[in-house]
């Protein structure tokens, strides 16, 4: 069985077993999360499509662990202006298990 989710401003296609990083969801490591807006199901003989999400269905999964991910650099410049600036930003990552999709 096939999904896509929709969390975090992401979309993103899981079956069971998968890990995956999603932005920081509350909740502690090793408790279980239940992501409701699935916008796709689907095996190779059933296909459902959500207009936009599929009412009922329900992808669950289990919290691993919470930590920062790689840094993302960028600059701010002007041109003659002598004006400069480099930031740098760690988002915190979620890694999630999925444990069950239910149609």
């Amino acid at each position: 069985m096939l999904a896509i989710i929709k969390t975090g401003g992401k979309q993103y296609k899981v079956k069971v077993g998968d890990k995956i990083k999603v932005e920081k969801l509350e909740g502690e490591e090793g408790s279980k999360i239940i992501f409701s807006e699935v916008l796709f199901l689907g095996d190779e003989k059933n296909v459902k499509i959500g207009t936009p999400t599929i009412s009922g269905a329900v992808v669950e999964g289990k919290i691993l662990k919470t930590a920062k991910g790689k840094k993302v650099t960028g600059i701010k410049f002007k041109a003659k202006k002598r004006y400069k600036v480099k930031f740098g930003h760690r988002q915190t990552m979620t890694e999630v298990e999925i444990t069950k999709i239910t149609r």
